[in-house]
């Protein structure tokens, strides 16, 4: 029950998810797009970590990925689908290939994923899936129709899926982050950053180990009795 494997490792959550879990003394397969970020993140743990490069929009290459997982350490008992994509534009202008992009890498990669790797879970009576969404699922942004499609078919099919295997020792949850620093915090502009601080109660943007810590409770043997829920991690902004 120590081996986890966590999708969209490079970004600021992934690393802070590998982070967490090693230091926990997990067995971790992390996986990303960049060659180059994923050698600098394998430096930094010289031990319990495999990282494995991946194309999520290569139904082939997930394939790839889980026996390679498997090779290394048996079997994946904690899933993490972190990994995801936006490319934003307005509901009207939005091209078919922003769409089926963003669908394919965000929702349809999660689907085959977890599909894959539920049948050991199954087989061992026991996991954990954690999706990471997001809060525009619930607040519908402007531009994001294509992400907000694809976080809320995610939330959906964890439901299912929650309701499906509960019986054979397996939760499926969600964790939905607001407003966290991560570099993408860095390029939007001050005014519109004051304005989205001052419709968040904390007041405050959220850290990235806020999330990791929600996910790693989520995936531990005390969360045994929470399913098919969606944790949202935002300083509530929405409640």
């Amino acid at each position: 029950m120590n081996n986890v494997l966590i999708t969209g490792a490079t970004g600021g959550i992934g690393k802070a998810l590998v982070n967490i879990f090693h230091k926990n003394s997990y067995n971790i397969v992390a996986t990303g797009t960049n060659s180059e970020k994923l050698d600098a993140l394998k430096e930094n743990y010289k031990e319990r970590l495999n990282c494995i490069k991946c194309d999520f929009s290569d139904l082939g290459q997930i394939e790839e990925m889980v026996n390679s997982a498997n090779n290394y350490y048996g079997h994946t008992s904690i899933l993490i689908n972190n990994a995801g994509i936006t490319k934003d534009n307005l509901f009207l202008r939005m091209k078919d290939e922003e769409w089926s992009n963003i669908i394919n890498i965000n929702l349809n990669a999660n689907y085959k994923l977890t599909k894959l790797i539920i049948k050991d879970m199954i087989k061992q009576k026991w996991g954990r899936i954690i999706n990471i969404t997001s809060d525009a699922a619930k607040i519908g942004n402007p531009g994001q129709a294509n992400y907000v499609a694809s976080k809320s078919g995610i939330e959906g099919l964890t439901r299912t899926i929650a309701n499906e295997v509960a019986s054979r020792g397996i939760t499926a949850n969600c964790v939905s982050p607001g407003f966290i620093k991560t570099s993408i915090i860095d390029t939007i502009n001050k005014d519109r950053l004051s304005l989205m601080l001052e419709k968040i109660p904390a007041g405050r943007m959220g850290e990235i180990n806020e999330v990791a810590a929600a996910v790693f409770f989520l995936s531990s043997k005390e969360s045994s009795y929470i399913t098919g829920q969606v944790l949202r991690v935002n300083g509530g902004l929405t409640m």
